[in-house]
């Protein structure tokens, strides 16, 4: 009994530590607001048939975070979906894969009051490192947290670039 309880802790140590060193080795990741919106985008990217790093994503999301895509659904009105990082990974990590996908930032503005910032991030999407036309263009709404250790994500809010609303040119650069 001595033996199977101290092997239990030994696991449960083993796997808590496994779990800081994790935590510890993704820090440098959020401890700027410029590293957490490139580990975002990074994160995301990667050409076909390459995994990403799911439990990084997860990471840089507030356990309550949300991932808001906007578009036309089938009777052509705008709505808003609403999805955890679990959800995101689920409906779109395997897309992902198959197809490769590159998201790039084109462009940022930031405004931050206290401890909140608001990024508007404007972005165009690629299949491949190697593609010279994007096959998508939009802007991501990222609401972030800082609690004085590390940034956090709250929400990302987007929309695609459409041939009714195209990228308002304050959003591009050298604007």
């Amino acid at each position: 009994m001595k033996k199977t309880i101290t092997l239990l802790a030994l696991l449960i140590g083993f796997s808590l530590s496994a779990q800081e060193t994790k935590a510890s080795d993704y820090l440098n990741e959020v401890k700027t607001l410029d590293s957490t919106i490139k580990t975002l985008y990074a994160v995301i990217s990667g050409d076909k048939g390459v995994e990403r790093n799911w439990e990084l994503f997860k990471y840089l999301f507030h356990h309550d975070a949300k991932l808001i895509p906007t578009g036309k659904n089938q009777d052509g009105q705008t709505v808003a979906r609403y999805m955890t990082a679990d959800d995101y990974i689920s409906n779109s990590g395997k897309w992902l894969l198959e197809n490769g996908f590159h998201e790039v930032e084109l462009n940022r503005k930031v405004d931050t009051f206290g401890n909140i910032t608001q990024v508007f991030s404007t972005y165009e999407s690629y299949r491949s490192k190697s593609d010279a036309i994007p096959f998508m263009r939009g802007i991501n709404s990222i609401q972030l947290l800082n609690d004085g250790k590390r940034w956090w994500i709250i929400n990302i809010y987007w929309m695609q670039e459409s041939e009714a609303t195209p990228i308002p040119n304050t959003y591009l650069p050298n604007n």
